[in-house]
């Protein structure tokens, strides 16, 4: 790209509002008469006499420090079925197997959804009380 290549910038100057009748823009300066939008100002925020958001969202559902807390990272017991019987089930062993990626903060829930078919130890899991008793029913353990 050259100098005689660049593309013309064409700018115009801003409407000078407010300086006579025979602008054009003179008196309400294009703004009409009277109302809102024929002030100067408007207050940042102000919505028409509504309350303002940021006045409103202590009143939002959800405000609190209960809807920060990180949830669990949930499995079904039924893809626990792809290890080997009688093996001791770990966090780190979940994401050796690749079902998990990596072992969250807030740790690992396991949901019976479904059917659990080998006899498995877990254990640093949370389960459901319905996958705990599939877990016993088939001879395993949660420690």
């Amino acid at each position: 790209m050259q100098l005689h290549n660049l593309p013309k910038i064409i700018r115009r100057k801003a409407k000078r509002v407010g300086r006579g009748p025979g602008s054009g823009k003179g008196k309400t300066s294009g703004r009409g008469m009277k109302g809102q939008k024929a002030r100067s100002k408007i207050k940042r925020g102000f919505e028409g006499g509504q309350l303002k958001f940021a006045k409103r969202l202590p009143f939002l559902r959800g405000h609190g420090n209960t809807s920060h807390k990180p949830k669990p990272l949930t499995i079904d017991i039924s893809q626990l079925n792809s290890l080997r019987s009688g093996s001791k089930v770990t966090p780190e062993m979940l994401v050796e197997k690749g079902i998990i990626k990596k072992i969250p903060s807030a740790g690992i829930k396991i949901l019976a959804k479904n059917k659990l078919e080998k006899k498995l130890i877990l254990e640093g899991l949370r389960l459901t009380a319905g996958a705990k008793r599939q877990v016993e029913e088939r001879g395993g353990k949660v420690e």
